[in-house]
This record gives C-alpha cells, structure tokens and sequence, in this order.
C-alpha cells in the first residue's frame, strides 16, 4: 500500500491525524501550493550547493518554515 499522496490532490486530507475536515482547494490554489514548494525545493537545493555550517542550517530551517505558512494561507 503506498503511504504517500501527492500534495496537490484531493486525497491529501486521507492521512491526517490532527486536522478532521478540509476544504476542496480549487485548481488555482493547489497550483499556488505546488509553485510555492517547488520555490522553497529550488533554494534549499541552492543552499545544498553552497555547503554546510550552521548559518545554512538556519537559513535551510526557515526557508522549511517560510513555505510551511505560505502553503498553510493558501490552504487555510
């Protein structure tokens, strides 16, 4: 059984334990989701290029928490 769905699908509410009901997001929404996420995936493959310290942690951190929000706006 594949434990994975894909974020921009309806079925993304199927394993959820915290939250009981979601809204259907629209095709606009869910393609505002995706490009937010695809941005965050492109910095922090950009950061990986860089190297390592605990600045790029920080920085790989909050890039993590920016798009979270962003994503949670959209989809509130």
């Amino acid at each position: 059984m594949d434990n994975e769905v894909d974020s921009a699908s309806d079925d993304r509410t199927a394993n959820n334990a915290v939250r009981h009901k979601y809204r259907v997001l629209s095709d606009a929404e869910k393609q505002q989701m995706v490009e937010l996420k695809d941005i965050g995936a492109e910095f922090l493959a950009k950061c990986d290029e860089i190297g390592q310290s605990r600045e790029m942690s920080l920085a790989k951190t909050n890039v993590e928490q920016a798009v979270m929000w962003a994503v949670k706006h959209v989809t509130a």
